[in-house]
């Protein structure tokens, strides 16, 4: 590196580090977005940037330009001019943060043969067409999801009434059947990033630019729900809206591609087209993305089906992205698919960190002050370290508080104490400091993640899963709950050795194998988000 190049590299430095200073500068999103850009040229009143393409370049422009002016003046102590090239040859930087998963190889595997297409359901199993689409949930059984993971549609609006206005709330974490329109308000520029999701956003911005790249294809996304995975299958397909308007894209949750499997299915005999038809909607686009793709397993038909659709779509170049709350192979179905679901790049969101949820925070309060017209209107830096501290790693939950927080100040027209706002909250949260874990609820999500009985997890067999299931119980009842080993020993029938031998057995097999590190923290977060 030249004197000149750490010269301006020392520079670029002051004024991101001044810019985030800045009211309403959300210091991970400075951060992730100026890692993009490299300092050219710097004189008194002039700068020169680059960015190292037009995506980067039109967020910068809309959202930082002014803000970047500023800081060069106020350094310079003159007016200044602030000029934004692209510059196609500059090197992005490699996200570090991140947890991924690498295939063996980066080239897209032989398309396996399609299985044949699942017979039509039977009419006399679904007695009309009303009752299609329950019956059909029916016939395909499994178990129905939890309230928090299937939500209502209006839930990925997060609308709040404040102050006597109903205000719409951009929403930063899942939501299950969104409007089928490629332009919502879920995009990559009020996307909070931090560590915890930057390489998922890094990835996501690649297949949006070239969307059926074949190291991204297909793109698949996990993690817990709320975190953020459908905000970023929503900006996909809105930036490939915006930049290639040539193509056509389609976004659907799982069990609304399994509503309309089994209605057309059922419809089959009276108008025959209408299962082609189906298949069409899917298979006529250029992008694809299914959304909880985890609620497929155990639903045979619609699976053989969704694979048809993936491999036609995946072998003609055209793009797939993929969302589940587990990453592929923690997903009950054939390997044939997970092993294909996990053949481009697999990328998790984990749990927010403390300053990504500050982001969130920040970022909310600031579109209330913009739709409300209160630009004084703030919660004090305390109470939203308090939030931020307190709430889960569900992103829904943590503007829900902030909304009652906003909420109770609008009403009574007074500040707020962190005091206050632990009483408000007290039963809010779901997680955090709040929530009182047993070593009962830790037993019962790991039974249910290694599909072994509680009477096995605690019993006498030492076969090799159940062992390693037991082994794992142990270790998170230890680490979350920071309980006396005999205490642990007697919820699971062991001895203060063993449950010492245990945990050991855990560490150790977590700094030699990555996917088992992921495997036992997706454990952990589970329990977290009781």
């Amino acid at each position: 590196m030249t004197m000149e190049t750490e010269k301006l590299a020392r520079e670029w430095s002051d004024i991101t580090t001044r810019v985030k200073s800045y009211e309403g500068a959300a210091a991970n999103q400075v951060d992730a977005f100026f890692s993009r850009l490299q300092l050219q040229a710097h004189s008194a009143g002039f700068v020169m940037i680059t960015a190292d393409n037009e995506f980067i370049k039109t967020i910068i422009e809309r959202q930082f330009m002014e803000l970047i002016t500023r800081a060069v003046e106020e350094i310079d102590g003159v007016p200044a001019t602030v000029m934004l090239e692209v510059d196609p040859n500059q090197q992005p930087p490699a996200p570090q943060s991140a947890p991924i998963t690498t295939p063996q190889s980066v080239q897209p595997a032989a398309a396996a043969p399609a299985p044949p297409a699942p017979a039509p359901v039977a009419p006399e199993t679904i007695p009309d067409r009303t009752d299609a689409s329950e019956s059909a949930f029916q016939a395909e059984s499994a178990p129905a999801p939890e309230s928090d993971d299937l939500i209502e549609p209006e839930d990925e609006q997060a609308t709040g009434r404040l102050g006597g206005t109903t205000v719409e709330m951009q929403q930063y974490g899942d939501g299950a059947r969104a409007e089928d329109t490629p332009t919502s308000h879920l995009t990559f520029e009020n996307y909070v990033i931090g560590d915890s999701n930057r390489m998922a956003y890094t990835m996501a911005v690649s297949v949006a630019e070239t969307p059926g790249k074949s190291q991204l294809n297909p793109l698949f996304i996990y993690g817990r729900s709320g975190c953020g995975k459908t905000h970023l299958l929503r900006a996909i397909q809105n930036h490939i809206h915006t930049t290639h308007p040539g193509m056509t894209t389609q976004y659907v949750d799982s069990a609304e591609l399994l509503s309309d499997y089994m209605e057309a299915s059922a419809a089959h005999d009276r108008e025959k087209s209408s299962f082609k038809n189906f298949k069409t909607r899917y298979e006529d686009v250029d992008v694809l993305l299914i959304d909880d793709v985890q609620f497929l397993q155990g639903k045979k038909q619609t699976l053989d089906i969704v694979f048809q659709i993936f491999n036609k779509l995946t072998s003609m170049g055209k793009q797939v992205v993929l969302a589940a709350d587990r990453a592929p192979k923690n997903i009950d179905i054939d390997d044939r698919y997970s092993s294909r679901f996990n053949s481009g790049g697999t990328f998790d969101i984990q749990a927010p960190e403390v300053e990504t949820k500050l982001g969130v925070i920040k970022t909310f309060v600031e579109e209330y002050r913009r739709a409300e017209h209160r630009e004084s209107f703030t919660i004090s830096n305390e109470i939203q370290l308090y939030i931020a501290e307190n709430s889960n790693s569900n992103l829904r939950e943590l503007k829900s508080a902030v909304t009652k927080v906003i909420n109770q100040m609008e009403l009574f027209k007074t500040d707020m104490t962190v005091d206050n706002v632990r009483r408000l909250l007290e039963s809010h949260f779901s997680g955090g400091s709040f929530k009182r874990l047993t070593v009962a609820d830790i037993q019962k999500e790991v039974e249910q993640f290694y599909h072994i009985s509680h009477a096995d997890l605690v019993g006498k067999k030492r076969n090799r899963n159940i062992m390693y299931a037991r082994q794992v119980g142990i270790y998170l009842s230890r680490t979350l709950l920071d309980l006396p080993y005999n205490d642990i020993g007697k919820q699971f029938n062991r001895d203060h050795s063993t449950v010492m031998y245990s945990i050991n057995c855990v560490e150790d097999r977590m700094k030699e194998n990555r996917e088992y590190e992921e495997e036992v923290n997706t454990i952990r977060q589970i329990v977290q988000d009781l």
